[in-house]
């Protein structure tokens, strides 16, 4: 047996390798750190001693040169993290979070669009249907914006429906959120939640354990998933099949110590069922924001938790006046109830465009349409409303048309019509 070693790369060069040599996971590469150091000094050692503690072909294919298209995808990563908003942080990296390297598989280094910081704030995840309903939507939006003027970082998947609302509700508070993609960080996916993926880019990160220029294939998004739930404190699920990723995120973050959250819904709702197989497992029943800061106030800071409950005393005093200030006053910057008023855009009407997130109505009125108590809160067929109201189909129409207009229901697919509120 020769004494081959590989040439001395640069300390970078090396970890790039480390995180993409064939066969070699997180906990493999962890194993051969603690075992021979740190990558450049792992691959300047000679085969015959890693042969000792590694199968042959292994210890071979370390020892060898990096091959020439390895060389080329290295150069390509330094190239990159050249651009002062990419970064590559390996674990040996001070920004490395470590919420992550808390986890028996960390990534051997992660690639980074944006704040770097944003990695290693207090954060919660909210996960949940890609496909979700016009009411899920505005959970996720609401539940992030109140989260995020608490100073919580709020981390998802960048995926259609609950992520982007989730992503757009911590945007719209001027808060930090973090994507997680199951893709290279130079891609966007999906493509539709480009312009997304820059806004968060911009004052927050998107951040990936795979290599630059990785498509999106279903083998990708478990590694994702584990990486929200590994940067979060606790999950929040919002809407969810019983078999769907947000249930594996929520899984993978109660096998990491983290709390899981869910928010229950109709029992008839398909989207609903992964919720309340959750809440029956031990997950945490949730109705606020509030409720998920008090499950999560043991994690805060002493001084931080009491500036929190000063600020809600505040926001408590606050809305005992709220009846009487106008529809446009500005909330305080503090926890608004995740149940605030909110309305559907006119977009949301297409099921296809369902992670848009619905902007606010200020000309919204009170509950006077009692055709609003007989649709109840869950979806319901155009015939059963109008066997419930006994209207005519005409007049049932126009009274639908002004309910959806003021935003206080949404249309679904197949002729079904659902109260937002």
């Amino acid at each position: 047996m020769g004494s081959t070693t590989s040439p001395a790369l640069p300390s970078l060069a090396a970890w790039l390798r480390l995180a993409d040599e064939p066969d070699v996971g997180p906990v493999l590469a962890g194993k051969l750190m603690q075992a021979f150091g740190p990558p450049e000094q792992l691959y300047a050692t000679p085969q015959q001693v890693l042969a000792q503690h590694l199968p042959f072909e292994l210890a071979r294919r370390i020892a060898e040169p990096p091959t020439q298209a390895m060389l080329a995808y290295i150069e390509r990563a330094l190239a990159w993290q050249a651009d002062h908003n990419h970064h590559v942080l390996t674990l040996a990296d001070a920004h490395y979070p470590d919420m992550l390297r808390e986890m028996s598989d960390p990534p051997v280094l992660l690639y980074v669009v944006g704040d770097v910081h944003a990695l290693s704030r207090r954060t919660i995840a909210i996960v949940g249907a890609r496909h979700a309903t016009p009411g899920g939507n505005i959970l996720a939006h609401d539940f992030a914006q109140a989260l995020a003027t608490r100073d919580w970082c709020i981390a998802s998947g960048l995926a259609l429906g609950i992520d982007a609302a989730a992503h757009r509700g911590t945007l719209a508070a001027a808060g930090k959120t973090v994507a997680v993609v199951g893709t290279g960080a130079d891609i966007v996916y999906p493509a539709r939640n480009r312009d997304l993926a820059h806004q968060i880019a911009a004052s927050g990160a998107i951040v990936s354990e795979l290599p630059l220029g990785t498509k999106a294939l279903p083998h990708h998004f478990p590694r994702r998933n584990r990486l929200v739930a590994g940067l979060s404190r606790g999950v929040l699920v919002v809407e969810a099949a019983v078999h769907s990723g947000s249930l594996i995120t929520a899984r993978l973050a109660a096998d990491m110590g983290r709390e899981v959250f869910a928010i229950p819904g109709s029992i008839h709702s398909p989207l609903s069922r992964g919720c309340h197989a959750l809440i029956r497992q031990g997950a945490k029943l949730v109705e606020t924001a509030q409720d998920v800061l008090d499950e999560l106030s043991s994690v805060w800071p002493d001084e931080i938790a009491e500036k929190h409950h000063q600020m809600a005393l505040i926001d408590d005093d606050a809305n005992e006046d709220s009846a009487a200030k106008p529809p446009h006053t500005a909330a305080k910057p503090g926890l608004a109830r995740a149940t605030t008023e909110r309305s559907i855009d006119q977009d949301e009407k297409s099921d296809h465009r369902q992670n848009n997130t619905p902007t606010r109505r200020p000309d919204s009125k009170p509950d006077e349409d009692p055709l609003l108590d007989q649709l109840g809160f869950d979806p319901l067929n155009i015939d059963e409303v109008q066997l419930r109201s006994g209207l005519p189909a005409d007049t049932l129409q126009v009274r639908l048309l002004t309910l959806e207009l003021s935003g206080r229901i949404a249309r679904l697919p197949g002729a079904r019509v659902q109260r937002l509120r």
